[in-house]
């Protein structure tokens, strides 16, 4: 057995063990559940700056759709399998999926938008990053996706979001919008 199906079996055991602990990483695994750093991240924008939020949530919103689209990309050229629909013992608390395993795309959007946040407004990484963690873990807890799936998912996302941000602040229009730093 190797590292990624031994943590996945550490992690996914842990399921089914308190009803509580399942309903809150069931709560996380959902896509609605990507909304709520989304919407964080706006109202601390709103309150910094107006144009900086309607500014940067239309670029965070093209973030998570270019985000999905290279996960479904990466999806089909590495083919992994799930481990819902190979190893035995799975404890399948949501639907397996239907497409493949590698990376989580709840992942990369969660790390590619606590990043894009980041190098914006280094403050809302003590509230991002602890959430792209739980969100992580969920995705191995109820049997969706290996640890390397959410760590490849970390990786590229983390790089999109700060890669956007970057490009962002050069913009002069934007730039002219924030405070001088």
């Amino acid at each position: 057995m190797n590292w990624d199906v031994a943590l996945f079996y550490a992690i996914n055991g842990l399921a089914e063990q308190s009803v509580v602990v399942d309903e809150v990483m069931i709560v996380l695994a959902r896509p609605s559940t990507l909304l709520v750093p989304g919407a964080l991240l706006f109202g601390y924008w709103w309150w910094v700056s107006r144009r900086d939020a309607l500014i940067g949530a239309t670029a965070l919103a093209g973030l998570v759709l270019l985000g999905d689209l290279l996960g479904a990309q990466v999806k089909h050229l590495v083919g992994r399998v799930r481990p819902c629909q190979l190893l035995d013992g799975v404890h399948q608390l949501v639907g397996c999926g239907g497409t493949f395993s590698f990376p989580s795309n709840h992942a990369l959007n969660t790390a590619a938008a606590a990043a894009f946040a980041q190098v914006l407004y280094p403050v809302t990484g003590w509230g991002t990053w602890p959430l792209v963690v739980v969100i992580g873990f969920s995705r191995v807890y109820v049997g969706g996706h290996y640890v390397s799936d959410v760590l490849g998912g970390w990786i590229i996302g983390g790089a999109l979001g700060a890669g956007a941000a970057l490009l962002l602040l050069r913009w002069k229009t934007f730039r002219s919008a924030r405070p001088a730093s």
